[in-house]
């Protein structure tokens, strides 16, 4: 072999090595990637498990503050209980103070204001703006809520004239979207109550106790603000079935639970305040919620009919600029099965299909092209892009 034939395969071994170096370079560098990935991940899992074994929190009110100690009452159960505090957590605390405390009572942590949990809770509204001209095709439904809910609160001593006890409670049941909520609210604005929302998944809290202190906090609430309609919405989240479960976390959703029936029961004066529920899961809700005396008026409020869905979709193009060849009547023959929400969200969509093609007038073409883009045609529950992102409200 020649120097020059020599040279070149030197050559070409030295290239082969370079390119060696730079591959296991770059799976060095991936390997390091990796295990800063795991570490993070190994850390996540550590920081998890630590709060895993840590026991449960109770939460309690601040009744005295002594040389002796400080005596605490533990909500849902009532009990008093003399014990420590030391170093800032003393310095931070009097009476009437929201703590936390462990199985032994001992204080962990001071909590924020009885305020600040009704306000983060709790929506109120002193009078809403939906009306009844705002649904359609609810008109039976309107009807017994009204019975229900509104006589009760403008002239109770029509029920006393009678001999009878107006319902207890109205709970309204059906599927997402059929305007549940806005019914509630017709009902707050035409009695000009005092109209509190709460979700029924917000009275389930991390610490045990909470949930049940809220449901009292709601009627209190109620009682301060009265005349005042209690909405709680999602109600299933804390008055599903009861099962053998004995995690914690299904014994304080009862324990939740039990408080709002028990508050219910208790609740005498009801000429001023009345409780509206709602939910779509009518099926899980528990029997207890439904006996007479607690829940009396069980309204159903369905999908609407082509009549609902052609006044709907006049109630939501009220304030639209629209061409004169829109046909409301189509339009409610191809919705088949849309819910209120998904009518309100194809007038929403039909919208900006105008402003897209930069056009100040909405026409029969836009809303077609807007059922077409949120595959409302065979009426689908939820309205979904052909992306198959959800599409807004």
């Amino acid at each position: 072999m020649s120097d020059a034939e020599q040279l070149e395969a030197l050559r070409e071994h030295y290239e082969r090595l370079l390119n060696v170096n730079e591959q296991l370079s770059e799976r060095l560098t991936t390997a390091r990637d990796r295990r800063a990935d795991l570490r993070g991940e190994v850390d996540r899992l550590q920081r998890e498990n630590e709060t895993l074994k840590t026991s449960s929190l109770y939460v309690a009110t601040v009744e005295e503050i002594s040389e002796d100690g400080v005596v605490i009452k533990q909500h849902g159960n009532n009990q008093e209980v003399l014990t420590e505090a030391t170093g800032n957590t003393r310095q931070a605390l009097e009476p009437e103070s929201r703590v936390a405390v462990d199985d032994s009572f001992a204080i962990q942590t001071v909590l924020g204001d009885e305020t600040d949990a009704r306000a983060q809770a709790m929506e109120v509204e002193e009078s809403p703006t939906v009306t009844y001209e705002d649904i359609g095709g609810l008109a039976d439904q309107i009807r017994d809520v009204r019975e229900a809910v509104e006589i009760p609160l403008e002239n109770p001593d029509m029920f006393d004239d009678v001999g009878i006890t107006p319902p207890a409670g109205v709970l309204l049941h059906g599927p997402p979207g059929t305007g549940k909520t806005m019914l509630a609210k017709a009902v707050a604005n035409k009695t000009d109550a005092t109209f509190i929302k709460m979700a029924g998944s917000e009275l389930v809290h991390k610490f045990i106790g909470e949930g049940a202190r809220l449901v009292r906090d709601l009627f209190q609430l109620a009682e301060d603000r009265e005349p005042a309609i209690i909405f709680i919405d999602e109600i299933d989240a804390i008055a599903s079935k009861r099962t053998e479960s004995k995690t914690s976390g299904d014994a304080e959703v009862q324990r939740t639970m039990m408080q709002l029936l028990s508050n219910m029961d208790g609740f005498e004066e009801r000429g001023n305040i009345r409780i509206i529920a709602a939910t779509n899961r009518f099926d899980m809700l528990d029997e207890a919620i439904l006996r007479p005396g607690r829940f009396d008026r069980l309204i159903e409020v369905p999908k609407p009919d082509e009549t609902a869905r052609e006044r709907i979709f006049r109630i939501h193009t009220r304030g639209m600029n629209l061409a004169d060849d829109v046909d409301f009547r189509a339009l409610a023959r191809r919705t088949t099965n849309a819910s209120g929400a998904d009518i309100q969200a194809i007038c929403t969509e039909a919208g900006m299909m105008a402003i897209r093609d930069d056009r100040t007038t909405v026409q029969t073409r836009d809303f077609h092209r807007a059922i077409d883009k949120l595959e409302l045609e065979e009426g689908t529950s939820t309205p979904v892009a052909t992306d198959g992102t959800p599409a807004f409200y």
